[in-house]
């Protein structure tokens, strides 16, 4: 049987089972029920990142994210996040310093710790096991070895204080290849090798500093998902999703195959959180999260 042929089956049968749905797989032009069931199997603790499915009001996005069966939610304002967690919703990950200012450049330091410290203290007060925080850009003229240390000495200076609370601080590695869009890559981003990212989380040597493996970014910039990994998660703390090319929907018009991938998560022995993190491109965004719901639903 052809590939092709293979996945369209293997994705119309997931579908299938997570939305009691017969037919095709869904596309743009068949898409789901955005009012469907929960998933049926719910072994991947799935989440969705607010900031994509802008303008979609946070609290619409969390109820919508409850009907379709999410555990969670992450990267929405905290002052939703009473809110969310009466709907029954866990805060997946919570947001500090933002991916331009951070530890590369030691003029940062202040307000990095800053704001990962008071993070920490909202993720104790949420019940939220994560806190994100990132490297930075790169600055002029400064070698890596240095901008390495710069990074590590601005984390050592919280990551007792994580520990001492029980929160995760998780790195996240970022693409600077694509330059389409400010938030499908981030050009200068110093972080952008995961093999480097996992390094700077094993100097750390805390089992409250990890890796957060953004299967898109890693793809954009490496590949070979499913071996990375296999080979990185006792240092992986936290998941995101989105389609390549584009950061668009997980369906069939982009390369990764989503189904394999959870699968491989699921056999690490990952219990934690999977955060759908793809920029909507159909008409009903609601339908574009139900879809991915359902493909992840393995």
């Amino acid at each position: 049987m052809p590939s092709t042929d293979r996945r369209t089956i293997l994705s119309t049968a997931s579908l299938a089972a997570a939305w009691g749905l017969i037919g095709s797989s869904p596309t743009a032009g068949q898409q789901p029920d955005a009012e469907g069931t929960s998933p049926r199997r719910g072994r991947i603790r799935q989440s969705v990142m607010g900031w994509c499915f802008k303008p979609m009001p946070a609290l619409e996005l969390a109820r919508l994210g409850k009907r379709l069966g999410l555990v969670a939610i992450e990267g929405i304002d905290r002052k939703f996040y009473p809110q969310v967690r009466e709907l029954g919703l866990d805060i997946s990950l919570v947001s500090s310093h933002g991916f331009a200012t951070g530890p590369v450049d030691p003029e940062n330091h202040p307000q990095v710790i800053e704001q990962l410290t008071q993070a920490i203290d909202v993720a104790v007060e949420y019940g939220s096991p994560n806190v994100i925080t990132f490297t930075g850009m790169r600055v002029a003229g400064m070698a890596d070895a240095t901008a390495q240390r710069n990074c590590l000495r601005c984390w050592k200076q919280v990551v007792g204080y994580a520990e001492e609370k029980g929160v995760t601080l998780v790195l996240e590695h970022l693409n600077s290849r694509d330059d389409s869009h400010p938030m499908k890559g981030h050009p200068g981003y110093f972080g952008d090798d995961v093999d480097l990212c996992a390094d700077l989380v094993r100097r750390m040597d805390s089992p409250r500093f990890k890796l957060l493996f953004d299967i898109y970014h890693v793809q954009v910039m490496h590949g070979d998902v499913i071996r990375r990994l296999r080979s990185l998660h006792p240092i992986i703390g936290h998941y995101h999703t989105a389609g390549n090319p584009g950061r668009c929907e997980i369906d069939e018009n982009q390369e990764l195959n989503y189904p394999p991938i959870m699968r491989a998560i699921l056999e690490t022995g990952y219990s934690g959180y999977v955060a759908q993190e793809f920029i909507p491109t159909w008409p009903d965004p609601a339908k574009s999260l139900a879809h991915a719901i359902g493909v992840c639903d393995v």
